[in-house]
């Protein structure tokens, strides 16, 4: 309604047994007014047997005021009033039919124990990891295949976007790696040396040092910081080709997305995360070496002494044996999420959140077999 209309009710006349004429603008501008009249309507169409509502002078309908006319109406025929609309608009006629009112039922409620939720909760999402492991063992197929294809055509592969990837992997994490370890290397030394002094073997810390880094913690920190940085990147770029229909650009264009987005990108990690390992181990013992100068009175000479008649190598290379599984899970995890992505952005947020969670924990249940493999293997 307009603000003038505003004043002045619909004008509202009774002939006979059931005739009722309405005028002014029935719109959403006045939507007080609107309910206002309509409840003028059933009390004036309730004292007749039928009714007939004039629309003729209605010189402003909206979907708001069809859907005030309809629930009035709908209340009168409720009480057993016969009612009929007339001398409507086309417009009109159409509107009121398309904005009928309708009654909205909320569905009823079943409450259930609450460990009957739990455990169907828990039965969900156990088989939800079943689902993702049957979907990461089928796209790890599709990967090797993709292998295989471009092993027998390198032609077809973009070793430039390779090298891109490599860099931006790789070279672009260096610095927050370096930092990171050398951080840890000091932490780990400064306990080790406090703890180990009480038995006057504060010497051990640098046993501790490097075997904990070069097995456990360069490999493990590493790839929990690229699965952050770089697998959630993977994620966002694939989704977001996928929300824009890039992806069914390039099949159109008779191309594969395994091979133009998801090889050179999975090979990348693959290339670049033992190289990042070997940065991470050299700047933990770096870290542990700087404190052990400086809090344990170990010189740098004694250090790394100490360091070599406590470390093999084989204890160096089981960490760079780790990295390269650990780079395909990630990759692999970060794709196919990627790859899962509906055309929203909430889908997207939730599938570059799933994908870092899966991989940092896959990367942990990776290490974890491969500490118990090594342990069977003596190695």
């Amino acid at each position: 309604m307009s603000a003038e209309s505003l004043q002045y009710p619909p004008e509202v006349s009774l002939a006979g047994v059931g005739r009722m004429s309405l005028s002014g603008d029935w719109t959403l501008a006045a939507s007080r007014l609107l309910e206002i009249n309509a409840q003028k309507i059933v009390e004036h169409g309730s004292h007749a047997t039928s009714l007939i509502i004039d629309l003729q002078a209605v010189s402003h309908l909206d979907t708001a005021g069809a859907w005030v006319i309809n629930r009035a109406q709908r209340e009168l025929t409720q009480a057993r009033i016969s009612v009929a609309l007339e001398r409507i608009r086309p417009e009109y006629e159409a509107m009121l039919r398309e904005a009928a009112y309708r009654d909205f039922h909320p569905p009823p409620r079943h409450r259930s124990p609450l460990i009957f939720d739990l455990l169907v909760d828990l039965g969900a999402s156990v088989v939800g990891a079943f689902h993702d492991f049957y979907r990461g063992v089928a796209f790890l197929g599709e990967f090797v295949s993709t292998l295989a294809y471009v092993a027998a055509n390198p032609k077809h592969f973009r070793f430039t976007a390779l090298v891109s990837h490599i860099e931006s992997i790789g070279l672009r994490s260096a610095p927050i790696i370096i930092l990171i370890n050398i951080l840890v290397g000091a932490i780990v030394a400064q306990q080790g040396i406090f703890q180990l002094e009480r038995f006057g073997a504060s010497s051990l810390a640098v046993d501790l040092i490097g075997i904990l880094v070069l097995r456990e913690l360069g490999v493990l920190l590493t790839s929990i910081m690229i699965a952050g940085r770089s697998g959630s990147a993977i994620t966002a770029e694939i989704g977001s080709m996928k929300m824009r229909e890039e992806i069914d650009a390039l099949r159109v264009m008779g191309l594969s997305a395994n091979e133009v987005l998801i090889a050179p990108r999975v090979l990348a990690l693959v290339c670049a995360l033992p190289i990042l390992t070997f940065i991470a181990d050299m700047s933990a013992l770096l870290g542990g070496m700087v404190v052990a100068w400086g809090y344990g009175d170990i010189s740098p000479v004694a250090f790394l002494s100490l360091l070599k008649a406590a470390i093999a190598f084989r204890t160096f290379a089981v960490g760079l044996i780790k990295a390269p599984f650990m780079a395909l899970v990630i990759g692999l995890i970060a794709a196919m999420d990627g790859l899962a992505t509906e055309g929203s952005a909430e889908s997207l947020g939730r599938q570059v959140t799933s994908s870092v969670v899966k991989s940092i924990f896959m990367v942990i249940v990776l290490d974890g077999l491969f500490a118990m493999f090594f342990a069977a293997i003596n190695y």
